[in-house]
């Protein structure tokens, strides 16, 4: 059982999720920082509020006597946060990864490999070059006839 747990934890693609999820920790907490010290005052300026969050205050009175605050400022400062992250994930990741798609469908769709020229052959490739080479050695008459080896036998062994 811990064999399958090593192997689930140490492939790729749940590292991969990890290092996302740490980064992407870090940068929610960078984009929460620059709307709330930043964005959120300037936009509360024009509503003569400290921030976002204190301006578009609606009370309402309640039955006790006191008041219930509906927070319309927070609201929209949540929906701008959003609004930010969703923005630059989308430019920064989305964007770039269906151009790629699109491009690799594009050359594939065109009969263009989809590999570049600069890539290692596979496995077949070598292989057959392997065989390539090997045939013209046997045609050369640089090899030995039905794979026999031919040795100089150790006369001094009995």
């Amino acid at each position: 059982m811990l064999k399958g747990f090593k192997e689930f934890i140490l492939r790729g693609n749940v590292i991969e999720l990890a290092v996302a999820v740490v980064v992407g920790t870090a940068f929610t907490g960078l984009v929460n920082s620059i709307v709330a010290s930043v964005i959120n005052p300037a936009i509360g300026a024009l509503f003569n509020a400290a921030s976002l969050a204190d301006a578009l205050v609606v009370r309402i009175p309640t039955v006790s006597g006191d008041n219930a605050d509906l927070l319309f400022g927070a609201v929209l400062a949540a929906v701008l946060n959003f609004l930010i992250i969703a923005a630059v994930v989308y430019f920064a990741l989305v964007a770039p990864m269906n151009y790629l798609a699109h491009r690799a469908e594009a050359r594939r769709k065109a009969g263009a490999p989809a590999v570049s020229e600069n890539a290692p052959p596979t496995e077949i490739e070598l292989l057959a070059q392997i065989r390539d080479l090997l045939a013209e050695r046997d045609a050369a008459g640089n090899s030995t006839a039905g794979g026999a080896h031919v040795a100089v036998p150790d006369e001094t062994r009995s």
